[in-house]
């Protein structure tokens, strides 16, 4: 790709329309290109806004890969819609547009007389590891009905949940985590479908280098030091979807 002056970038556009665009860029105009090599073809030249990351990869902002309408059943391409300044999957028959936003993931910490309830996974990913009771938001539901109903699923455990306790964005997986306290109702649990195995641990047994994802690490470490310091205040942070080790982060 070619740098064009005052900040902007050229990218090719596809035979029927710009198939990419760069993250968060604004379409200018078609210019001529001055590479010989593509004499008679025009680019796209698109500018970024001043917090827009450098030019992405075809695609990035979507989320699934598509193929086919699931209004009529036809192909589908990436393209910036009219009016728009991210590519989206366009149905080429009957022009539907369908938009893919990041998916939100619920859960708690939950507390019984100061220990924390913790799962095994025994789903990828990250399966053996660790993690609070937590999973991808339903429709028709709240954000603390879910936070409860994962807790249910996973740990077979009725909670209370209070306060939020943080969000967190993580931005290479697509994805937003939100996170509660919560208060065991009884000291009964057991695990669910998902889980190997669930219980109840003490901040000095937490196993940290098997945790399974980042946002659960953030979230066990912003409870305890709220709660050592006496209060119920909310993060925001936004992690990278990979580890140091290489491994993915985003997940549920």
């Amino acid at each position: 790709m070619q740098l064009a002056s005052g900040g902007s970038q050229i990218c090719p556009p596809g035979p029927a329309g710009p198939l990419y665009s760069p993250a968060h860029a604004r379409v200018v105009e078609l210019v001529d290109t001055a590479d010989s090599k593509s004499a008679g073809r025009k680019a796209m030249r698109v500018r970024f806004s001043p917090w827009a990351p450098p030019c992405a990869s075809p695609g990035q902002n979507a989320s699934t890969k598509m193929n086919f309408c699931s209004n009529c059943g036809s192909r589908v391409a990436l393209r910036v819609p009219p009016g728009d300044h991210l590519p989206r999957f366009m149905c080429e028959h009957c022009g539907t547009i369908h938009y893919q936003n990041p998916r939100v993931v619920v859960g708690c910490v939950p507390e019984h007389e100061g220990r924390i309830l913790i799962c095994k996974r025994a789903i990828e990913p990250r399966l053996g590891y660790w993690t609070i009771p937590a999973g991808f938001l339903e429709n028709g539901e709240s954000l603390e009905h879910g936070a409860a109903r994962e807790c249910q699923e996973e740990a077979l455990a009725d909670v209370e949940i209070g306060s939020l306790l943080g969000l967190v964005s993580i931005v290479g997986a697509n994805q937003v985590h939100a996170f509660f306290r919560a208060k065991l109702r009884a000291p009964t649990f057991g695990a669910g479908p998902e889980s190997l195995e669930v219980k109840l641990v003490t901040p000095g047994d937490i196993p940290w280098q098997d945790i399974a994802f980042p946002s659960t690490t953030f979230a066990l470490e912003k409870f305890l030091e709220d709660r050592a310091a006496g209060r119920e205040d909310y993060h925001l942070t936004t992690l990278d979807r990979r580890r140091p080790d290489g491994s993915r982060g985003g997940g549920t």
